[in-house]
């Protein structure tokens, strides 16, 4: 019997192909128009493995190595082929656990607990196999199973974190990724086979080692691995505190929530921010000489929040802070530099007036009274309003804004008067030991619900721009994170828990024929693994309230 014939659509191209032909074997026919290999597909705007296949008429576009769905498809599934290696050349029987811990630069960072050694020769044994397997084009397969048979699963396997996730799992199916015998749980789609994933090399790494891998700018080329020691320890103090609360996986997060010891999980990790909070404010009042204290960090981060309660931590060590945004510093709009799209660039350093800052700042330095602009949002001018301020002996700028940590904001500067503060959100938390979250989830769910609740904006709108603000991120904060004096980490552990309850409503208002919606799905997944924590027990003066309001700080 004669198969039917379906039409496919591409870029404006359609052709034939017979019912049930996988989408890898049509993506063939169409990937000589695009520059790096093509890893997924979009089918009606729903994201699909290349292993599907067509059963009906539509539309298709291709999703590429330097996309960003097929950027983290690829470094996930890289994931999968590191642990299968390690697993064959160590031995089941010799490891206790693997833990992907978080992102260092353009790698992942592991650890691998039981009776082996991470030694150059181990790693090289390893990556030896990555590549016999990758020359072999090994398919990675997919079976749906139901989720009290995949704890029971999981359970014979000694991956007790993933039997707790599933634990709190509504859904009744779970999808487990093979290679050949080696079997796991992975959050997200991967590529149709190894053949893929021949960009990677492994670099024994404090107590652990790296996987690194290509920017997603370049995704057939491996950078070199270059350390960045601040944030790494930033990164490590985080999960030493998730550990200390017993919470290192959302399953255990999970089971403090479904108990009476959430409140207490809550307490606990508001006093851990402030405790570092008043270290950093110590450290600074130790440093006489110190006038600038400038921060920076990326979009969410809750820079305003914290702020604020440094300026209270350090009214208590016997200073006077006075905040100074650098936003006010803004050149007026029609002097605005444009982006490649010839929008308004805000983002880049040419659209603030460096000179007066810097102008500004020195007189404040030398004891004189300088009246300091306001930068009106709607006229798109700075004004002047009669804001005079003067420094008295003990009396401290609170400078925040995105550039605060690059020299050449505040190059007029006294070096030995600026204490300079780098705050992210980096999330010590992990789905499973294999599955990491992206702090670039944690905040932007934060950004959904403060733009939602202050400016109105809807989750649709947040999404789009998105893109746009992670590349101001990693032109003008990520490059200068490492000339911090300190790092402050303002993610909760129990935080994705709380605002799961406000960000839910919203993303799904986001309909299919939406290009935010693929996104909005794959948040909204996301968040079905938390069991969700009303906001009442929260401090209120907590950074989280910046983003669910109720707090105490004008923000």
């Amino acid at each position: 019997m004669e198969k039917k014939m379906y039409q496919v659509t591409v870029a404006g191209q359609t052709r034939e192909y017979p019912e049930g032909t996988p989408y890898g074997e049509i993506v063939k026919d169409f990937e000589a128009q695009y520059q790096y290999p093509i890893v997924l597909v979009m089918v009606e705007n729903k994201l699909r493995e290349l292993h599907k296949r067509l059963r009906r008429d539509c539309s298709m576009s291709m999703i590429s190595l330097d996309d960003k769905i097929g950027h983290t498809a690829y470094k996930r599934s890289m994931n999968l082929l590191l642990l299968k290696a390690v697993y064959h050349v160590a031995g089941v029987k010799n490891i206790k656990k693997i833990v992907l811990h978080f992102t260092v630069g353009h790698g992942f960072y592991y650890t691998i607990e039981g009776n082996v050694q991470i030694t150059s020769e181990f790693l090289q044994h390893v990556e030896d196999y990555m590549r016999e397997l990758v020359e072999r084009k090994v398919p990675i397969m997919k079976r749906s199973v139901s989720t009290s048979y995949a704890k029971e699963l999981f359970h014979r396997y000694g991956m007790y974190d993933k039997e707790k996730l599933f634990k709190y799992r509504r859904s009744s199916r779970v999808n487990i990724y093979s290679l050949e015998d080696f079997e796991d749980y992975f959050y997200g789609f991967m590529v149709w086979h190894t053949g893929y994933l021949k960009y990677f090399k492994l670099y024994p790494y404090d107590e652990g080692f790296i996987l690194q891998m290509p920017k997603r700018s370049d995704p057939e080329v491996v950078p070199f691995f270059n350390p960045r020691p601040k944030i790494f320890q930033v990164q490590k103090e985080a999960e030493k505190w998730g550990e200390m609360m017993g919470v290192s996986v959302v399953g255990e997060l999970n089971e403090k929530v479904s108990s009476t010891e959430i409140k207490q999980l809550i307490l606990i990790s508001e006093a851990l921010q402030e405790g570092k909070i008043s270290r950093i404010a110590e450290q600074i009042s130790e440093k006489k000489n110190v006038k600038l204290i400038m921060i920076a960090g990326p979009s969410s981060s809750g820079k305003t929040t914290f702020s604020h309660r440094l300026s209270v931590q350090l009214a208590a060590h016997g200073l006077k802070p006075h905040p100074i945004a650098v936003d006010n510093y803004f050149v007026n709009r029609e002097d605005t530099p444009l982006d490649e799209n010839g929008q308004y660039n805000f983002e880049c350093l040419e659209a603030i007036d460096v000179e007066l800052f810097n102008r500004d700042m020195n007189a404040l330095l030398n004891g004189e009274r300088v009246e300091l602009p306001r930068f009106n949002f709607k006229t798109g001018k700075r004004e002047y309003k009669g804001d005079f301020l003067q420094l008295a002996p003990n009396d401290v700028l609170v400078i925040e804004g995105i550039h605060a940590l690059n020299e050449k904001m505040s190059y007029a500067l006294p070096k030995e008067s600026k204490f300079k503060i780098y705050i992210s959100a980096l999330t010590q938390l992990n789905i499973d030991e294999h599955n990491r979250i992206p702090t670039t989830d944690g905040r932007l769910i934060r950004r959904i619900v403060r733009d939602n609740r202050t400016r109105g904006t809807d989750a649709k709108k947040t999404i789009a721009m998105w893109p746009s603000v992670r590349r101001g991120e990693d032109e003008n904060i990520f490059p200068y994170q490492e000339e911090a004096d300190v790092m402050f980490n303002s993610a909760l552990i129990y935080e994705l828990a709380v605002l799961k309850l406000y960000a839910e409503p919203l993303l799904f208002q986001i309909e299919r024929k939406d290009p935010e919606y693929s996104e909005a799905k794959r948040l909204l997944k996301f968040l079905e693994y938390f069991v969700g924590v009303p906001s009442e027990d929260i401090p209120n003066n907590s950074i989280l309230r910046e983003f669910v309001g109720g707090g105490c700080f004008d923000v």
